[in-house]
């Protein structure tokens, strides 16, 4: 199996009336500030603040009945872990969450907001996917990956078919990348409706692993990293995604934390949208000029989430995050 266009087409049509079609903004001031033509689609506007639902909901609606009945289980920091929550309560099941125990408070006060059960480990010492896959063996609920399954990349390459059909003839497309499920899903349906499309991913430099793995020619694995973009804190490119994004030719900047406190700011004190630091990490390399693309191209930013702690925005906005 792989991921094609007509995938994700068939996850639109799935996800039809169910998802938001978020806005595409543009900012003068970015503009001028980055030297591009920024074009920024707002997922961090989308339902539970994230792209997730995206993935989620086209996962648990390509579930048969008798699959629903047994209800799911996943295992994520916190926007993944909203996604299947919500999902699963608009498709009728019920739904189990492994978490880490220093999740964001708000990520975690969403997902049992919606209805799902949450199960906590430590991501310094204990293997999340493992523990969530023992569970669905005692269970018997459906696993539902947050990167690493085809259903779940075709409903997050969605975002990319909104973003082109309000932005044509981008010359650039521009996501975060944590296991790569998003970017899988967006850069295939780029490539495949704008073969000359540059794809760059953005990671931030201590959660280089895809950068690594791309320079070595297979998945690398590092240890945890620190960094403020807790959405993109793994630790190697999923299996089923990482030759996607090499098929694909797919680039990696890297960018700071410092770098992404600074586009979170900028995002919304110009633009006037809040999102997340890991919905940051793109206008973070766009506004670094990180890219390495020639001055005035059309870019498509991916601003991947909105799910941010109020206290952690107050200190940033101050300056004085950490």
């Amino acid at each position: 199996m792989s991921l094609t266009l007509d995938d994700v087409r068939a996850a639109a049509r799935r996800l039809d009336d169910r998802v938001t079609r978020t806005p595409v903004i543009t900012s003068p001031w970015w503009d001028d500030a980055s030297g591009h033509h920024v074009f920024f689609k707002c997922e961090n506007l989308q339902r539970a603040g994230s792209f997730k639902i995206r993935g989620a909901l086209n996962k648990l609606l390509s579930l048969t009945p008798e699959e629903r009945r047994r209800g799911v289980i996943a295992f994520s920091s916190g926007n993944h872990a909203q996604g299947v929550a919500l999902a699963a309560r608009m498709v009728g099941t019920s739904a189990m969450v492994v978490m880490p125990k220093d999740a964001p408070a708000l990520k975690l006060e969403a997902t049992r907001g919606y209805g799902a059960d949450v199960v906590f480990y430590d991501r310094l010492r204990e293997d999340r996917e493992a523990i969530a896959r023992r569970l669905a063996a005692e269970t018997g609920r459906v696993l539902v990956p947050p990167f690493d399954d085809y259903a779940i990349m075709a409903g997050q390459g969605t975002a990319a078919l909104e973003l082109l059909a309000d932005a044509p003839s981008l010359d650039v497309l521009v996501a975060p990348v944590g296991g790569g499920g998003l970017m899988a899903g967006c850069s295939t349906a780029a490539r495949s409706l704008l073969p000359g499309i540059t794809i760059i991913g953005v990671e931030a430099d201590t959660a280089n692993d895809t950068y690594l793995s791309l320079q070595k020619g297979e998945r690398v694995t590092i240890p945890p990293p620190p960094t403020i973009a807790d959405g993109i804190r793994v630790t190697t490119p999923g299996e089923l995604t990482f030759p996607i994004l090499r098929r694909n030719r797919a680039a990696i900047a890297l960018v700071t934390d410092e770098e992404i406190r600074a586009a979170v700011r900028a995002l919304a004190l110009r633009a006037r949208v809040v999102v997340e630091p890991t919905g940051a990490v793109g206008a973070a390399a766009v506004l670094g000029g990180n890219l390495a693309v020639e001055r005035g191209a059309r870019v498509g930013l991916i601003l991947s989430g909105g799910n941010i702690d109020p206290e952690a925005l107050i200190d940033i906005l101050k300056g004085s995050g950490t």
